[in-house]
């Protein structure tokens, strides 16, 4: 198949969206499709452009097999980020890859399918256009409700404007092909705004269960972090966001300022990290240290230093978001607390699946119980992360769900002819 993916964000972004991305392309191409793809410059989670990039120039590159078109644009800097930044950014990325989308549109030789990955909601617009030029069938694939979120999280007004864009949103998930997503739960929101459920399908996130498996604790990143064996590290490694809440982990750090079996690490980067860091030192907070993105390298390891891990989220995006850093925990066998109501796909993993403890969100009090629960109880954490393991074995291997995934791009292909 010659097949297009389009999105803005792509490798060598380490995390999220622009990871599994990069990912589905480099394995199609591996299976030997020829594979394209539109994107825009690495710039996630730091909110700056990866130095590689920073002339902030178009170009056009191979990597890993694939034909990579960037297009420059806007990034706004973490703390800085806005709603109305974010959309300025998204638009002048919808604007920029209008030099790729022209001749694509009109050359002799068309895709046979097109892979658009939303967030950002703009990003259905070209190849609904080439839908209807050129009769290619295209899949919208979700990985992120974005304008639902940030109506929920007061982040956009649901004026006149935050009507427009949910209108816009709605009707291209409506005239996509397929609509593709990571979990049930987002599938019903989905197809709550009008989407045929025929046309909706699953896509989830994965692990790499043979590059990510259980470890010692005991390793070099721990060492690293002069971390004795008595000292148990809970760890929150991922996207630092408004709508993650992680206010709620400062809060618990405070309120076990005196337990010194507990050490507290942030990992990671994002536009709420700055507000984060100076909360935290007004704080005073000894038992809480922040340290940036780790190459993927270290990732195992750092996985395996948690003692405890920590997936927070606010519940106004619980069942619109999926977060991503669940899918190395499993992998990785290790237990954690999740914060998150019944009826959600975490819920239903961590809960279900009994691979760790789950609060409502915004209980910071019932956090940090759950979390001197699990310190207090080593065989639980054991049999949490036993369970974790085998539940990524079973459900999160990358060449089942990427297989599975080619199968439906084959057979829109085969509908087309």
């Amino acid at each position: 198949m010659r097949i297009l993916i389009y999105g803005l964000n792509y490798s060598p972004e380490p995390t999220s969206t622009g990871k599994y991305t990069g990912e589905t392309a480099e394995w199609l191409a591996k299976a030997g499709h020829e594979v394209e793809v539109i994107c825009g410059l690495p710039h996630y989670p730091q909110w700056q452009l990866d130095p590689e990039y920073a002339d902030g120039r178009r170009r056009v590159e191979s990597l890993n097999g694939v034909h990579v078109m960037r297009a420059p644009h806007f990034v706004p800097s973490a703390d800085t980020l806005s709603a109305r930044k974010r959309i300025r950014m998204e638009t002048g990325f919808t604007l920029s890859a209008t030099r790729y989308w022209l001749p694509l549109l009109f050359r002799r030789s068309r895709p046979d399918v097109v892979v658009a990955v939303m967030p950002p909601m703009q990003v259905g617009v070209w190849p609904l256009v080439m839908g209807w030029l050129r009769r290619v069938p295209w899949i919208l694939h979700v990985q992120d409700l974005q304008v639902d979120a940030a109506l929920r999280l007061n982040m956009l007004d649901i004026g006149r404007f935050g009507r427009i864009l949910y209108w816009i949103e709605g009707f291209l998930l409506r005239h996509a092909t397929r609509v593709s997503t990571i979990t049930e739960a987002m599938r019903s929101r989905i197809v709550a705004k009008g989407t045929l459920l025929e046309k909706t399908c699953l896509f989830p996130n994965w692990a790499d269960v043979a590059a990510i498996r259980p470890g010692p604790r005991d390793n070099s990143f721990r060492r690293a972090l002069g971390v004795d064996d008595d000292t148990l590290v809970v760890l929150y490694a991922g996207n630092m966001g408004e709508k993650q809440g992680l206010d709620s982990v400062l809060n618990m750090a405070s309120s076990c300022r005196d337990d010194r079996r507990l050490l507290f690490l942030m990992v990671g980067a994002g536009a709420a990290r700055p507000r984060l860091e100076s909360r935290a030192t007004a704080l005073d907070l000894p038992n809480l240290r922040f340290l940036p993105v780790q190459p993927f390298e270290m990732l195992d390891q750092m996985l395996a230093a948690g003692d405890i891990h920590l997936v927070v989220q606010r519940r106004d995006a619980a069942d619109l978001v999926m977060p991503s850093k669940l899918t190395n925990i499993l992998a990785a066998g290790r237990a954690c607390v999740a914060t998150t109501d019944s009826g959600t796909a975490l819920h239903e993993v961590v809960q279900g699946h009994d691979t760790g403890e789950v609060v409502p969100p915004g209980d910071d009090a019932a956090l940090t119980e759950a979390v001197r629960r699990l310190a207090a109880d080593p065989g639980r954490r054991e049999q949490c992360g036993l369970r974790a393991r085998a539940y990524a074995e079973q459900f999160l291997d990358k060449n089942r769900i990427l297989a599975a995934f080619e199968n439906q791009l084959t057979a829109l292909c085969r509908r087309k002819k």
